[in-house]
């Protein structure tokens, strides 16, 4: 059995996703504790450029037009290639759509243990140890990874990404597949994009999160105000996405998007551990709450027992007049 440790690439329009930066970052660390190599799995078409991007040992690359849009039929053909005679040590991957359509399907074809949920992965006496959270994230369990092959899906967010990709000069090999693959049973239709001009809150350094405290559509205003002025956007808690006040593209937790902001304000959000997944790593969070017992009291740096339908106008109007000093 090797020692290798290997990444599976996302990529979507030609750029890396942050998950994949930061599985090579955390690959990187793991592979010289175990004294091995690193390798990525880069599938794609006219992807070959990206490996320059890629601070990896060795990249896998199959670059053919089959492989543009993602379908797990196409690249588990390809991951089942790959590790057919290599035997890495661990497979890392993004706890992600692309991810887990993966995990279940190429664990059963190459007969491998598989671990989802990973939070944290590092290697101790020469073992490697992966801690898994179960129950909603209510539960974090740590388990010596099997020596055979393992496949390891990671949630977004769990480990730093790096500033930058580091530039790498990996070795590029070709995985060999057939000229014509099998029939695929599961096609690519449509790529449903976020409406024109909505905000990646994932990019946005500044957060106003609201939830069920928000009370009615009719008070978003007043925190998407605050976000003006603190040059953020607004985000939402699920029921409040459910209602159909905010787009999808505006929930964070583990059914939505995973953010990192230098500021969360969280507005009427308990904090249940489906919602506390998507932000807990974010550098500074604020929570207000009328209920002094709401849970996410627990993880925040700063909390204040109030109504939040107060407070933040009283905020936008502080926050107003010490960008207006600023200015001057």
């Amino acid at each position: 059995m090797g020692k290798d440790i290997w990444v599976v690439a996302e990529h979507f329009q030609g750029h890396l996703n942050d998950i994949t930066l930061e599985l090579v970052a955390k690959g990187r660390e793991l592979a010289q504790a175990a004294e091995a190599k690193l390798a990525v799995v880069l599938l794609g078409s006219k992807v070959k450029g990206l490996a320059s991007e890629l601070a990896a040992d060795v990249v896998y690359l199959v670059d053919r037009p089959e492989f543009r849009e993602f379908t797990p039929e196409a690249y588990c053909a390809a991951l089942e290639a790959a590790l057919k005679d290599a035997q890495p040590r661990a497979v890392l991957m993004g706890s992600t759509s692309v991810g887990l359509d993966l995990l279940s399907m190429l664990s059963a074809r190459i007969a491998c243990p598989c671990l989802d949920n990973c939070t944290r992965l590092e290697v101790r006496d020469g073992r490697l140890f992966a801690t898994s959270q179960i129950y909603g994230g209510k539960l974090f369990v740590e388990v010596a990874v099997p020596e055979a092959t393992t496949l390891i899906a990671v949630i977004p967010g769990s480990f730093p990404r790096p500033e930058a990709s580091a530039a790498g000069r990996p070795e590029v090999q070709d995985i060999p597949l057939p000229a014509t693959l099998p029939e695929l049973r599961i096609k690519f239709r449509k790529l449903i994009e976020p409406p024109p001009g909505d905000v990646d809150i994932t990019q946005v350094p500044v957060l106003v999160a609201v939830g069920r405290g928000i009370q009615n559509p009719d008070n978003l205003p007043m925190a998407e105000k605050l976000a003006e002025v603190l040059g953020g956007a607004v985000c939402a808690s699920r029921p409040v996405i459910d209602q159909g006040w905010l787009p999808l593209t505006r929930q964070v937790g583990k059914s939505g998007m995973t953010v990192k902001p230098k500021l969360y304000l969280a507005f009427g959000i308990s904090g249940a551990p489906e919602h506390w997944e998507g932000m807990k790593n974010s550098e500074l969070i604020v929570a207000v709450n009328t209920d002094p017992k709401a849970p996410i009291f627990g993880g925040a740096h700063y909390g204040a027992v109030t109504d939040a339908l107060e407070l933040i106008p009283l905020l936008t109007e502080e926050a107003r007049k010490a960008s207006m000093k600023k200015a001057s």
